[in-house]
């Protein structure tokens, strides 16, 4: 049995993973068993500079943190080495950055699971969703389709008015 303090300091880390997990708008769960201590700090510092926090975390005290919300459902793979990235603004940046970094590790730095708006997602869903652009890019493609329509239209209309206007001169004359 578990001294007083230790189990303490035990319920103090669940309530924050617990905490973490909730005020989160995505997360990816990964096994990192196998990377280097030099492509862990570059991992670290790409993450930090995307504001997604990353943290090793013990398999069983995230079993009770996300024991009895919609992401229960990640408790069947967490099982060995497992890290943790959350971001609380951009939701794609978890997903985009760990699943170019297990693309790039050789099998070595393996996706786990995820969620995002509170769905548990697989690493298939992850992989996928790390292909879309991020917010600002998701906006410039919205705004190019909404320009476009406008401008073919005032370009078709030039070329009408460039075509009719030596045809109406010849007439003229």
């Amino acid at each position: 049995m578990p001294s007083k303090s230790v189990l303490e300091a035990k319920q103090a880390v669940v309530a924050q993973l617990k905490d973490k997990v909730a005020s989160s708008v995505s997360g990816v769960l990964v096994d990192y068993k196998g990377i280097t201590a030099e492509a862990d700090t570059k991992l670290r510092k790409e993450l930090r500079e995307a504001g997604v926090e990353y943290t090793v975390v013990k398999n069983t005290l995230l079993k009770r943190a996300i024991e009895g919300t919609e992401l229960e459902g990640m408790s069947a793979v967490l099982e060995g080495t497992t890290a943790m990235a959350v971001a609380s603004e951009d939701q794609i940046a978890p997903a985009r950055i760990l699943n170019k970094f297990a693309k790039d590790s050789n099998g070595k730095f393996v996706i786990k699971s995820g969620f995002m708006d509170g769905k548990v997602m697989t690493p298939a869903e992850i992989a996928a969703i790390a292909d879309l652009p991020n917010k600002e890019g998701l906006i410039q493609m919205l705004l190019s389709v909404l320009v476009s329509g406008p401008r073919g239209l005032a370009i078709a209309i030039n070329e009408i008015a460039k075509a009719q206007s030596p045809a109406e001169a010849v007439e003229t004359a």
